[in-house]
């Protein structure tokens, strides 16, 4: 069995392995699903994979894209351009989800 199939699997499944195969583990009823996953893949002896960083990311590149939209963001709403506004709106949200997504990764 490999760590996805774990993750795949009910969270009630779980708890069920764990009652079976590892008798001796205690407050299994109240772990959350990463944890029993972690839990049953230490035990079994599962290596974890590593997440996958994207290269050519960077916090100070993105944030430095965002402080620049905002600048056009600016000036579209000083000159009353509503589709321009909404477009940077649209940009800034998705660098900021972007921004997020990585700080997740690592």
């Amino acid at each position: 069995m490999e760590y996805h199939d774990l993750q795949k699997k009910r969270v009630v499944d779980l708890r069920e392995m764990v009652k079976e195969q590892f008798p001796e583990e205690k407050g299994v009823i109240g772990l959350k699903k990463e944890a029993l996953v972690d839990m049953l893949a230490g035990k079994m002896g599962i290596e974890k994979p590593h997440k996958h960083v994207a290269s050519g990311l960077g916090k100070r590149a993105i944030k430095a894209k965002i402080r620049e939209l905002k600048a056009k963001r600016q000036a579209a709403l000083e000159a009353g351009d509503s589709g321009e506004l909404k477009n940077y709106r649209r940009l800034i949200h998705r660098q900021k989800r972007k921004l997020r997504r990585l700080q997740q990764l690592s």
